[in-house]
């Protein structure tokens, strides 16, 4: 079910696929995600379904990936190593 803060449930509406593959989303489900004319939506895939989501909606999803990295952590800092790693089994290996 489609839910919003401030409105409840939304039942599924119908839409279609027109030319150019344009689709037009009803107002119920514009208004209660508060899009407006211009807003940008993010597209995506997943398990079969399409997914729009808001600029700031996939940042939060992508930053929640990594919360579990202690922030003092270098992810930059840690590839770097990796590679300098594997470069050095390589050369040994590879003489």
């Amino acid at each position: 079910m489609w839910h919003s803060g401030t409105m409840g449930p939304l039942k599924p509406m119908h839409v279609v696929v027109g030319q150019k593959g344009r689709v037009v989303l009803p107002a119920p489900l514009r208004q209660a995600l508060g899009l407006a004319v211009g807003t940008e939506l993010i597209a995506r895939v997943e398990d079969g379904r399409l997914i729009l989501q808001s600029r700031e909606a996939a940042l939060e999803d992508l930053q929640r990936l990594f919360d579990h990295i202690p922030r003092e952590v270098s992810l930059v800092d840690e590839l770097i190593a990796e590679r300098r790693r594997e470069a050095s089994h390589e050369e040994a290996e590879w003489g």
